[in-house]
């Protein structure tokens, strides 16, 4: 059961965060100040793909850099 769980832990790890943590961070913290700003009254459906754009380009220039 152990080794299953550990499995399916690491399945999920791998799936969501893939090679590069930033991007899922950015992504979480994207969709956090996203959740707030609709909390808050504001029309912020705009956030996530900017958000998205920016770190595509962020990812990008570093994978070039290299």
């Amino acid at each position: 059961m152990k080794r299953r769980l550990r499995a399916f832990c690491a399945f999920w790890y791998d799936f969501v965060v893939g090679d590069d943590w930033r991007i899922a961070l950015g992504v979480v913290l994207a969709l956090g100040a996203t959740a707030g700003l609709v909390a808050a009254g504001v029309n912020a459906w705009w956030l996530p793909p900017v958000v998205v754009v920016a770190l595509l380009a962020l990812s990008l220039r570093g994978a070039t850099r290299r």
